[in-house]
């Protein structure tokens, strides 16, 4: 029977090597700003929703057109604490933010602040915040229209009375300092909500899955919909002025680019940036070409294109320009995990496949592990590794392979029957020889399913990566998610669920022709 080959160590070392080293400059650098990576370039962040993208493109693009280097655009990492977090660990450089969440989520303060007081407290973190954008975008909750006159709710206050009303808002409000915690003691509201991602609710909202929602002020479908937006009587809300938070020796390090921002003050009122927001969320056109021709037309002294319903149909989602880009960021973070998971799940159920007690400890801890929440274990490395993007991603993958090659290389060997391993010795091979030539080709089919196993398990789980500036398909699926666009969202997920079965006729021809050269 034939040896199980393997590649020699430093031939397999090397591979990883080469592979980790493409990962991190895929998925560093987006399409638009592939070939200028490296320690001078500025790093731009946003968070997951739409006018956050648009915000971060429109920065990098006033940046690109002064220095002629593009910054590398990091979008839709999350939400305060995970882009907050990536700002301080030097992940990005800056990002756009919000004067009332920097009071409220980062300062902790509990009265309002000014920009002049605000900076030498962020200073105290190697922070600043500068370059007001010109427009308020503040929390607010809304229903429908035809709702709110039937029951005569125009305020925060009348909400108060009507505690039969069903309410979704999103995660990031209920969980904030200045979010349904504080509302609700202000308000007296009894109502308990329910959490739903900030694109999904307006939709939930018009098929009447819930009554109330908490918006943006600036977000586009409360018109387009129809809804009413409650006033806040009691002047719960701090204003929400849009500027930008980055690290501060940023103005030192990126001189002309700071420049190429700062000029960009006050240029944006809340008409535009509704504006801008809808030709995004009601006509799908992509974040780059709002924030292109927002820019050319504020150039040309001119107003910023109105939306036309200029919605890109499904297939032209799907094979977009991103599409290559995607598929190789995907493809190396699921390749590297594997294969990282394998040169450590396969050596250990060798050494603990015959030890009873620590096998099933060190399966305790590998079945522990595939417990963690996926957001929850991206968040945790990020915290440990100091860092965004693709190494907590492979991190993250690698962790959650561990247990189906782990698994499989004990039951594969425990298969193996000891008559077996008890001739080889007789025939005068040493114990090494036995495992090498004996058990581990026996054992050999099962070990693959594992690893067939943990490849289906890191294609769908690969989607994340994006939700921390990774890559992957999941950039579609997660700017779908902002944009409530199913079409984005089955163009991410469509080319993810090809590519688990291609992964599957490809391990299914590999068994199949282990088991003929196993018969001859």
């Amino acid at each position: 029977m034939a040896a199980f080959k393997i590649l020699p160590a430093r031939s397999a070392m090397a591979a990883l090597a080469c592979c980790v080293a493409v990962l991190l400059g895929l998925s560093a650098v987006p399409a638009h700003a592939q070939g200028n990576a490296g320690d001078t370039v500025l790093h731009i962040g946003s968070k997951r929703f739409t006018e956050s993208y648009i915000l971060a493109e429109v920065l990098a693009q006033a940046v690109a057109a002064r220095t002629g280097t593009s910054p590398v655009v990091r979008q839709g990492l999350g939400n305060t604490a995970i882009v907050y977090q990536a700002l301080q660990t030097g992940g990005i450089d800056l990002y756009p933010e919000y004067e009332g969440t920097i009071v409220q989520e980062i300062l902790r303060s509990d009265r309002p602040l000014t920009l002049a007081q605000m900076r030498p407290e962020l200073a105290k973190l190697g922070l600043g915040v500068d370059i007001p954008l010109g427009f308020n975008d503040g929390y607010a909750l809304a229903m429908r229209a035809a709702d709110a006159d039937r029951l005569g709710i125009a305020t925060l206050s009348d909400l108060a009375r009507h505690p039969e009303l069903h309410l979704g808002l999103s995660n990031e409000f209920i969980g904030r300092a200045d979010g349904w915690r504080g509302l609700a003691q202000r308000y007296g509201y009894r109502q308990a909500p329910i959490g739903l991602d900030h694109g999904l609710a307006y939709d939930a909202l018009g098929k009447g899955q819930v009554d109330v929602i908490d918006i943006y002020t600036t977000d586009a479908k409360i018109k387009a919909l129809g809804l009413r937006v409650l006033r806040d009587d009691l002047g719960y809300f701090p204003r929400y002025d849009a500027v930008v938070l980055h690290r501060l020796d940023l103005p030192q390090r990126h001189p002309q680019a700071w420049a190429a921002m700062q000029a960009l003050a006050g240029s944006i009122d809340e008409n535009a940036m509704i504006t801008m927001n809808a030709r995004a969320e009601l006509d799908g056109v992509p974040f780059q070409t709002i924030a292109q021709e927002w820019l050319a037309a504020r150039q040309r002294g001119e107003a910023p294109p109105e939306p036309g319903r200029e919605a890109r149909g499904f297939l032209a989602k799907l094979f977009g320009p991103d599409l290559g880009r995607l598929t190789a960021q995907h493809l190396l973070l699921v390749g590297v995990a594997v294969l990282v998971a394998c040169m450590i799940a396969v050596p250990a159920g060798i050494l603990v496949h015959a030890r009873p007690r620590l096998r099933a400890l060190a399966l305790g801890v590998a079945g522990l592990l595939q417990t963690i929440p996926s957001l929850a274990l991206l968040a945790v490395l990020i915290s440990l590794t100091g860092a965004i993007g693709a190494l907590p991603a492979l991190t993250a993958l690698m962790l959650y392979a561990l247990l189906p090659i782990f698994s499989n290389t004990c039951a594969g060997l425990g298969e193996v029957s000891g008559s077996m391993r008890q001739a080889a010795i007789a025939l005068g091979m040493t114990s090494g020889q036995a495992l090498r030539l004996v058990q581990f080709p026996l054992a050999r089919p099962t070990i693959i399913a594992g690893v067939r196993t943990a490849t289906s398990i890191a294609i769908g789980t690969a989607t994340i990566a994006a939700f921390i500036g990774a890559g992957g398909y999941g950039e579609r699926i997660v700017t779908g998610l902002a944009l409530n666009d199913r079409a984005l969202m089955l163009a991410g997920a469509a080319p993810a669920a090809a590519l688990a079965l291609v992964s599957e006729l490809l391990f299914e021809a590999l068994q199949w022709r282990l088991r003929r050269h196993t018969r001859v």
